[in-house]
């Protein structure tokens, strides 16, 4: 029987937390990856000397992506330099995926500009549950293995755990592939609101009936937080209705300015948030999912 080939994570800095439950739940060595600035600002990257043979996981999410996609190429470079085999990235949250279409006359459609950049740079990609709007897959726009995984059945898991008899509520219509897939998982009745956008910031919505789930602890469930403000008025929507202060839960936390203190305001019972970018809201831990997913990317 062959000897699997050895795996090395390396964790950018601020990613300690989620490289170690990687290492954890993979059994894999954790080392880090070294961010030197220089006066000019300049970034001088240094990774472990001895890689050869190895496949090598650059840890690092890519919320503020501009800096860290730099370093993380940079990086990969290094790692191939001092003998690694395959490099790949575990980026639970990934960057420029918005702009899928151009919109207007001259606009980059950067979706398709970052999809080359890391490419060029790497093997393999694993990801959480990117923003595929007008992509069915990544491999539209990734040349390298992209693979991405849902952090549903993390959630899932969470609800069953932590929320006596919830009643699943997804913010908008968007959200419904999700909330539908957690509550198939647990069993959980749920509804949808319907949301009306008339501005980044004004954002009106409609809970169907729910007078027989009275008695049910709401779960709002969305994939991103940023400017929270679909989910606070989701959270008044509830309350407006008498049903019990909701328990608000977001796969990517990236909280965007006042963000945080918005959601806090609108009154709900807790804000939990998967581990997908470091963040206090952190409750829901990704790397056993993404541990799991790690052995056949690197055994190729």
């Amino acid at each position: 029987m062959t000897k699997p080939k050895p795996t090395v994570l390396l964790a950018y800095p601020g990613q300690r937390a989620l490289a170690e439950s990687l290492a954890r739940h993979s059994g894999y060595a954790l080392a880090e990856i070294k961010v030197h600035h220089f006066p000019d600002g300049e970034a001088k990257l240094s990774v472990p000397a001895e890689l050869t043979d190895c496949c090598v996981v650059l840890v690092c999410s890519l919320d503020q992506p501009d800096t860290k996609t730099l370093h993380l190429l940079f990086a990969a470079d290094a790692a191939r330099d001092m003998g690694a085999r395959r490099v790949g990235l575990v980026a639970p949250y990934l960057a420029y995926m918005r702009q899928d279409v151009r919109f207007a006359p001259g606009e980059a459609i950067s979706s398709r500009s970052y999809a080359r950049l890391l490419s060029s740079g790497l093997d393999f990609l694993l990801t959480v549950d990117p923003h595929l709007h007008r992509y069915h897959s990544l491999s539209e726009i990734y040349t390298c293995q992209a693979v991405h995984l849902s952090a549903m059945p993390a959630l899932a898991d969470w609800i069953r755990r932590e929320v006596a008899q919830p009643l699943l509520i997804g913010p908008d219509a968007e959200s419904a592939q999700w909330i539908e897939a957690v509550a198939a998982r647990i069993g959980a009745p749920f509804r949808v609101l319907e949301k009306v956008r008339h501005g980044d910031k004004d954002v009106r919505v409609s809970l169907p009936d729910v007078a027989a789930l009275r008695a049910h602890t709401p779960v709002l469930i969305d994939d991103i937080l940023s400017t929270a403000r679909t989910m606070a008025t989701a959270v008044q929507q509830v309350r407006a209705v008498g049903l019990a202060a909701p328990v608000c839960l977001g796969v990517h936390p990236i909280f965007a300015g006042d963000a945080l203190a918005v959601l806090a305001a609108s009154g709900p019972a807790r804000i939990a948030s998967c581990n997908s970018i470091p963040h206090p809201s952190n409750q829901i831990d990704l790397g056993p999912l993404l541990a799991e997913a790690l052995p056949a990317l690197c055994q190729t």
